[in-house]
């Protein structure tokens, strides 16, 4: 579906050892075609990033920003003003941080399938590399969109109707070690709320549990899982919540005992919409594990047939291993030989 672009401001960010400057953009930037694909990339990038947080405005800390945006909505500050403060808020917050940040700071505020947004984001810049007609190296700087690990959207509609479930704030919680997660939140002025990935693994226990308690054999119960597994990576895809009584529609034959109320009667710890971890809600079809210098992957409808598990003697047996190992290993041996 396409992305409507509202509004777009680019700013760009230069920290380096203690010193923050941020240099601003004079004015909007137009919005035209070559605009709306950017952020159409820039949507499905953020999209795509595992491991989200979720959050809403604290009024506990610093309110600038959410303050800046809710006049900005009000039509009471004009769009760059707004992107003004905030920029101002990062430049106080980058200075707090050891780490340094170079890049374009994005604020972009779009509508995508009737859902307005905000997203701002740090994206840093990539040198590529080319050889002219003349055989001469040439290079230019492209923005590192895949890459980006400073972002946070906000969901304005769900900030206007559904304010009290305090996640209609999402953020990349970026790479550890860095303090990114609280960085952003004392940037924003949030305080962090749903654990998708705890969310997740509720979710994968309430499965498992009642396919443990319906008349299914193996097959239906892998056929099942690979539904809820499905429905969960589209969520993903697309940025939506899951949804329990989607997931109920997905799991359910018949209306004896539906999964809805089973997770009701059975009291879990379950929203009845919650973000998605894809790397948990993985596990519901597949097996994988690493260490020691061995890495091994399978799907989970292949336990107990092609690979049989002995907890006894701690070893895997697998029957027809993939074609493109079985050949590296016969290669192997030969030149062994």
């Amino acid at each position: 579906m396409a992305i409507d672009v509202k509004k777009l401001v680019v700013h760009y960010v230069d920290k380096k050892d203690d010193d923050t400057q941020i240099h601003l953009r004079n004015d909007e930037m137009a919005v035209n075609d070559k605009v709306a694909v950017f952020i159409e990339q820039l949507h499905h990038a953020y999209n795509g990033k595992p491991g989200k947080g979720y959050c809403a405005f604290s009024g506990d800390k610093n309110s600038i920003v959410a303050s800046a945006m809710q006049s900005y909505r009000n039509s009471e500050l004009g769009f760059w003003r707004m992107t003004e403060q905030a920029s101002a808020v990062l430049k106080e917050e980058l200075d707090k941080y050891a780490f340094n940040e170079t890049g374009y700071l994005v604020f972009c505020h779009y509508q995508y399938v009737a859902t307005d947004y905000m997203l701002i984001a740090m994206i840093n810049i990539k040198e590529h590399y080319s050889i002219t007609s003349e055989l001469d190296l040439a290079s230019s700087r492209h923005l590192d969109i895949s890459r980006m690990q400073l972002a946070a959207r906000i969901d304005l509609t769900a900030w206007d109707t559904q304010a009290e479930d305090n996640r209609y704030i999402s953020f990349i919680k970026g790479r550890a070690g860095r303090k990114v997660a609280d960085f952003f939140l004392d940037f924003l002025g949030c305080e962090e709320g749903i654990d998708p990935k705890q969310q997740s693994q509720v979710m994968l226990n309430a499965v498992e549990d009642y396919l443990s308690e319906q008349q299914f054999d193996k097959s239906e119960k892998d056929d099942l899982r690979k539904q809820v597994f499905d429905y969960c990576n589209d969520c993903v895809t697309t940025g939506e919540d899951a949804n329990v009584s989607e997931l109920s529609q997905t799991l359910t034959k018949g209306d004896d005992n539906p999964f809805e109320s089973f997770c009701k009667e059975q009291s879990y710890d379950l929203e009845e919409s919650f973000p998605v971890d894809k790397k948990t809600v993985t596990s519901m079809v597949k097996f994988s594990g690493l260490g020691g210098g061995v890495s091994i992957s399978f799907e989970r409808k292949h336990l107990g047939e092609r690979v049989t598990y002995n907890e006894a003697t701690d070893t895997l047996v697998i029957k027809g291993i993939p074609p493109n190992l079985k050949d590296q290993l016969q290669r192997f041996m030969e030149s062994d030989d």
